[in-house]
């Protein structure tokens, strides 16, 4: 018996069998083609928005490469972008996540295929009377029905790539913007070292000067103590501010993917960059958001899928099977049977209403997750730019308001000084509460450039947490200078 299984679509088997097996073979080189073309989408999404490219390690030469650009970029003062481009290109966790997106890719790729034909033989031999019949069976089955669902196997495997090239465009994003924020924090903390450090040297040169005035009889033990105590003080803001600068900056390197001995090969800035001489415009931003955000589009092209999807459950729910086969049976000394036979199941216990309720609330699901998803996104880069605004008032005030008039107090207590009409402990007091305004500023610096990396995420499609920015206490009190 020679029996074939071909398409239903067709009258004739033959033809519809070798239709199927061409879209088979057809399709069966497509997996690293789409995996290609996802990277690429992503590689010029990257390039266009974050002014850096995004590499795959995926050969031993690429790592070789990665491994002599990091070795370049470390022998000088790392600036933010060097920051974010090492971390496009040489951060294991990124590396992990285009390579999970490459495996995804070709899911996706295998789910568009149809099920590899199936061959059967069988050998039947029959003995009665002393004569012997041979049956011999042969079967070429093809799916019918996943042939007749292959455009919508196929629409949903591009909406597959297409969600894949998002999610990993905003993998992207996250890693350049954690990079950048990270290398934000060991810059500022760094320059607060500095600062810290000219506290104590104030602190220890008031407190030794304490020491000996009391020596000789001219300050008081409580006045001595009160000086002592600031010192003490600075020295522990000081350890606990070198700790910060070692915590930031390994989470720098961490983000950058860097080891034990890039790790100490890095070198970083003696300062934040200078503020920008104007912020962005709030209603380019607003527009740059709908335009740009990867979230909105990612949603939006799943409730244009889940509205097709709609259509091809309600004719799915009646019918979700239907087999047709050309069959040839041939047996020892007997005319050949040729025909066909077909196979439909009766939607007698399940008409389909559960699946089609099913996909309608899916959808209205769907429609309005995608609405709350534009009401948060438009909260979130409103509240982004709050932030980055403020930040960037706050730091502007203290580098144009707040530091010079320190410094003109500076100036004017040492003119006092000088004429003796101060002594040596108001001005010491008065250079610690300059330092400590410097140190302030420093960190306001730090608030904006953190707020602008997380702004510029919230236009791409990937939020950052607003940042809590919140009044400074002093870096030291000035303990000296109600004995004075």
């Amino acid at each position: 018996m020679i029996r074939t299984m071909t398409s239903r679509a067709a009258p004739r088997p033959r033809l519809v069998a070798a239709a199927a097996l061409a879209t088979v073979l057809l399709l069966g080189g497509c997996a690293s083609t789409a995996i290609n073309k996802n990277f690429s989408n992503v590689q010029e999404l990257t390039q266009t928005r974050l002014g850096a490219q995004v590499k795959w390690l995926n050969s031993e030469e690429a790592r070789k490469q990665a491994q002599s650009d990091v070795d370049a970029t470390l022998a000088k003062p790392l600036s933010a972008d060097d920051a974010v481009r090492l971390s496009l290109a040489y951060s294991p966790a990124l590396q992990a996540a285009l390579f999970e997106g490459a495996a995804n890719s070709a899911a996706a790729t295998q789910f568009a295929r149809l099920p590899n034909p199936v061959f059967t033989f069988e050998r039947l031999v029959r003995r009665e009377g002393g004569e012997t019949d041979l049956d011999i069976g042969r079967a070429l089955s093809v799916s019918v029905f996943d042939l007749l669902l292959l455009p919508a196997r196929l629409r949903t495997a591009d909406f597959q790539q297409q969600q894949l090239q998002l999610r990993l465009a905003s993998d992207v994003v996250q890693t350049a913007t954690t990079a950048r924020q990270n290398w934000v924090r060991a810059v500022a903390a760094q320059q607060s070292v500095q600062y810290f450090e000219q506290v104590k040297v104030a602190a220890d040169a008031s407190a030794e000067l304490a020491r000996r005035m009391e020596s000789v009889g001219n300050f008081s033990k409580l006045q001595r103590a009160r000086e002592q105590a600031f010192a003490a003080d600075a020295v522990t803001q000081l350890a606990r501010a070198r700790q910060a600068a070692r915590s930031a900056r390994e989470a720098l390197a961490r983000s950058l993917g860097l080891n034990e001995s890039q790790a100490q090969q890095l070198k970083l800035p003696d300062r934040l960059p200078d503020l920008p001489k104007a912020p962005k415009d709030e209603a380019v931003v607003a527009q740059q958001a709908l335009d740009q955000r990867l979230d909105i589009r990612q949603a939006r092209a799943g409730l244009e899928f889940t509205a097709r999807n709609l259509g091809l459950s309600r004719v799915t729910s009646f019918v979700n099977g239907f087999e047709v086969a050309g069959v040839r049976n041939s047996e020892t000394g007997e005319p050949v049977q040729k025909g066909y036979e077909l196979e439909l199941p009766l939607p007698i216990f399940d008409f389909g209403d559960a699946i089609r309720a099913r996909s309608q609330a899916t959808y209205m699901a769907t429609l309005n997750r995608t609405a709350q998803l534009a009401v948060d996104a438009s909260s979130q880069v409103r509240d982004s730019y709050g932030t980055y605004r403020t930040g960037y008032d706050v730091a502007k005030h203290y580098l144009e308001e707040v530091v010079p008039l320190r410094k003109r107090i500076a100036e004017e207590n040492q003119l006092r000084y000088n004429g003796m009409l101060i002594g040596v402990f108001e001005l010491l007091a008065d250079a610690r509460e300059q330092i400590t305004s410097v140190s302030q500023a420093i960190n306001a610096q730090r608030d904006f450039w953190l707020a602008d990396a997380a702004l510029q995420a919230s236009l791409i499609g990937t939020p950052m947490t607003p940042l809590a920015l919140q009044a400074e206490p002093a870096a030291a009190s000035s303990g000296g200078g109600g004995g004075h």
